[in-house]
């Protein structure tokens, strides 16, 4: 599920709050978690209306481990990892991963920045995720088929990852996920980059990310069963996209675009997925808060059909009845030309040019 923690390495380094003496090096370990669940409902699944108990709507439900020891100088030594599961079953996600959201270990210095080692978030997932509708709404408002992955459908395996400090509100990240495949070093590899930038009333991010022979087995960079299930035969994945927020009083508003192609098998087909994105956040009290975002997809293809395209529009109400724990409303609407609508995160597409969902469910946080 989307919405990892906004520049989780930073937050791992510095942003706990641990205090080192002269005497001694301090060590901690945090226990996090988020639980979430609720219902759903969808028009249109294959043809008939369907009513489900959902999980992990507005945040995938989680637990995980964070820690840090002090190694003096500005220096620490850090690891995160992040379980997902299944409110509705307990069953873990990430096709069952025990740390199928986050498992790295690393070095941090205030100086230069941080290494780290494991099973990450790539630059597209660290840079625009939290810039996108769907960070104040629910994964329903993701992009259809989360070709640009910020509804984090696949993570990084076997990836080395370098954040820079943040220098003027700028933070560059860069990763490098290995195929570990003897004699084809670029079979199931991935690399990106990417650049987040926040300053006075302004948010902005920009990435790319290249996936080249992925999920072709389990044991490269995107393994086969944490990948998308709707397209075969990915020789090569390219994403790019750019974002901002602007906010001014209350409000925020936010443009967002990503492109995403695949290369396939035989090698002259591809497609290519383009989104832009609008919206904006309004805090209304204190503890109510409204989103609104409009996203139009086009797909484009060298095979027949040659193009297709969606418009969604999203809608969210969230209120908090305290700092941890919040209950939430959302409302999603389709329409699709060329293709039947699909809304991202449903058990099902339309069977129809339409689909509508309306979600509600309580979100705790510890």
């Amino acid at each position: 599920m989307h919405k990892h923690t906004p520049r989780a390495i930073l937050a791992a380094s510095v942003g706990l709050g641990f205090i080192a003496t002269t005497a001694h090096a301090q060590s901690t370990v945090t226990l996090y978690g988020i639980v979430d669940g609720g219902f759903t409902y969808t028009s249109n699944q294959g043809g008939k209306s369907n009513y489900q108990a959902t999980a992990g709507s507005e945040q995938g439900s989680r637990w995980g481990l964070i820690g840090k020891e002090d190694l003096g100088g500005g220096n620490a030594a850090i690891f995160r990892l992040e379980n997902g599961f299944n409110l509705q079953t307990g069953v873990a996600s990430a096709n069952g991963r025990m740390f199928g959201r986050q498992a790295w270990v690393g070095l941090s210095s205030d100086k230069w920045g941080a290494v780290t080692f494991g099973r990450q978030y790539n630059a597209a997932q660290d840079s625009l995720e939290p810039l996108q509708v769907s960070a104040d709404t629910s994964q329903y408002g993701t992009h259809p088929f989360d070709t640009d992955d910020l509804n984090n459908t696949f993570r990084t395996d076997n990836s080395v990852k370098y954040v820079t400090p943040t220098f003027h509100g700028l933070q560059i990240n860069s990763m490098y996920g290995f195929s570990n495949n003897a004699g084809n070093f670029a079979t199931n590899r991935s690399y990106s980059v990417g650049a987040s930038y926040a300053g006075g009333p302004w948010r902005l991010g920009a990435a790319y990310v290249r996936l080249d022979n992925p999920a072709v087995d389990t044991t490269g960079a995107i393994p086969s069963d944490n990948y998308f299930t709707f397209i075969k035969g990915v020789t090569k994945q390219q994403i790019y996209g750019a974002g901002g927020l602007y906010d001014f009083g209350r409000a925020s508003v936010g443009l967002m675009y990503t492109s995403t192609t695949f290369d396939l098998t035989p090698a002259s087909h591809h497609q290519t997925y383009q989104n832009a994105e609008a919206s904006i956040r309004y805090q209304i009290t204190p503890a109510l808060r409204a989103a609104l975002g409009e996203t139009y997809t086009e797909v484009s293809a060298n095979t027949k059909p040659a193009s297709w395209h969606y418009w969604q529009t999203t809608s969210a109400l969230q209120y908090f009845l305290s700092k941890r724990t919040d209950v939430y409303i959302d409302l999603i609407y389709q329409r699709s030309s060329g293709a039947v609508a699909a809304i991202e995160g449903t058990s099902g597409a339309s069977s129809s040019h339409t689909q509508f969902l309306a979600v509600t469910g309580i979100r705790q946080k510890f």
